[in-house]
């Protein structure tokens, strides 16, 4: 539910969730979603806002960051829906690029999928299947572009060694800029 509170002269929005298994309070402050309080089931209004209020600190200057640096983004839902209507346009998409860059790169895949994950936007398996999330075609394309690069470079190194993120920087300079850029997407 979305509530509202007063701290250091200023009212902050916030999600309220109660969740049966939580333990304790958590506080969780994102460019998606803003501030989220998940309370374990029987906390009261007051318990959870005096809380809120004793990191109030912390809330402000994290809310500045990404109001600052990250525009809220698009890129929500996931539902089953949303997925099968963009499967399609993000499996083109990705195709597309990955045909692009891997002109420079020249490296072998099998097979690319597009898929719903809640935590990632792309994958790359020991077999060589290139896996993305159909957000993928929602992002700015330079964002797109890192991340497909950056599995595309998964197959010549199936890690994140220094060898690694040489490889991306060849079509990709700034890749650690990318690489936090992508924080306030998820």
């Amino acid at each position: 539910m979305l509530k509202q509170i007063k701290m250091q002269n200023q009212k902050v929005d916030y999600i309220l969730k109660f969740n049966r298994r939580a333990r304790r309070l958590r506080l969780t402050v994102s460019c998606e979603t803003g501030l989220v309080a998940t309370a374990p089931l029987g906390f009261s209004q007051a318990v959870i806002e005096k809380f809120i209020r004793q990191k109030s600190r912390w809330i402000l200057t994290k809310l500045a960051y990404f109001a600052k640096h990250g525009v809220r983004t698009a890129v929500s839902g996931g539902s089953r829906r949303e997925y099968l209507a963009n499967k399609d346009r993000a499996l083109k998409f990705t195709q597309e690029r990955l045909e692009y860059f891997n002109q420079v790169y020249n490296l072998q895949f099998n097979r690319i999928s597009i898929r719903n994950p809640k935590t990632r936007w792309g994958s790359c398996s020991k077999k060589g299947n290139l896996n993305f999330s159909y957000k993928i075609q929602l992002l700015p394309p330079n964002l797109a572009d890192y991340i497909i690069v950056h599995e595309l470079c998964h197959l010549a190194e199936f890690n994140h060694s220094a060898r690694f993120w040489q490889a991306v920087r060849r079509t990709i300079p700034d890749c650690q800029d990318k690489r936090k850029q992508l924080r306030c997407w998820k």
